[in-house]
């Protein structure tokens, strides 16, 4: 018989954590991620908990809207046609909860907007600098493979393409874009993510988190030091 003692020392079980990038409008069009593809791999997933790039003051009413008419009428969600075409459906075959975890908001991504499209005349060089650093990885993502293929997708090469693509952005607009720069609303996603993984640590279950593919990199940097949860490679669910 196994001792009080002998239980009291058993480790909590760990969470599984997949963090699939998201292609947005992409999904759509893509032969090699489409909706169905995206739709079969979170079904061979399996999971409990879906964080999302959802913001939270969005999220009751998404849900709502859905339950009521099958329909997600949510202005902010239903620009993803990740969670419209197939999140949503399949809460009504699986049993998942989804968390929103995404930090943005109309009046931020507006101030982002009106700022950028400011510097464009006012910060040339700047602007150029960063335009270019994007377009020429975007080159070279299509050199080295099919930047929707989440078999690509879904590797440490992409994801130093991208952190690459994003340096001068981040470097020289992130303090003064504020809570819109890259930085920061990195940081804030992932304020809500990690609360998310926190609350639910220790449950050994299954999270899935769907943020745009170029924020994973931002994510995976600090889920990896967290020794809480297991991560999987989103790879073996495209095979």
């Amino acid at each position: 018989m196994m001792s009080m003692t002998g239980l009291g020392c058993q480790s909590a079980p760990k969470n599984r954590v997949i963090v699939l990038g998201m292609i947005h409008s992409g999904h759509t069009s893509s032969d090699v991620y489409s909706l169905e593809v995206l739709r079969e791999a979170i079904i061979e997933i399996e999971p409990d908990y879906v964080l999302t790039e959802i913001p939270p003051d969005r999220i009751e009413n998404a849900n709502s809207s859905f339950a009521e008419t099958g329909v997600v009428d949510e202005a902010r969600v239903n620009r993803f046609p990740e969670y419209t075409g197939v999140l949503y459906p399949l809460t009504r075959e699986m049993n998942f909860e989804i968390i929103a975890c995404a930090a943005w908001t109309r009046e931020m991504a507006q101030d982002r907007q009106e700022k950028l499209d400011l510097w464009s005349t006012e910060r040339p060089v700047d602007t150029m600098e960063v335009e270019n650093a994007q377009y020429l990885i975007e080159i070279e993502m299509a050199e080295k493979g099919d930047p929707n293929d989440p078999m690509y997708i879904h590797t440490d090469g992409y994801d130093e393409l991208v952190r690459q693509a994003m340096e001068p952005y981040n470097r020289l607009f992130n303090d003064d874009l504020g809570p819109g720069g890259w930085d920061n609303i990195n940081k804030a996603h992932y304020a809500l993510i990690e609360a998310a993984l926190d609350e639910h640590s220790g449950e050994g279950k299954t999270i899935l988190i769907t943020f745009g593919a170029w924020h994973k990199y931002w994510f995976l940097d600090r889920l990896r030091k967290r020794d809480d949860i297991r991560l999987i490679d989103p790879r073996s669910f495209f095979e």
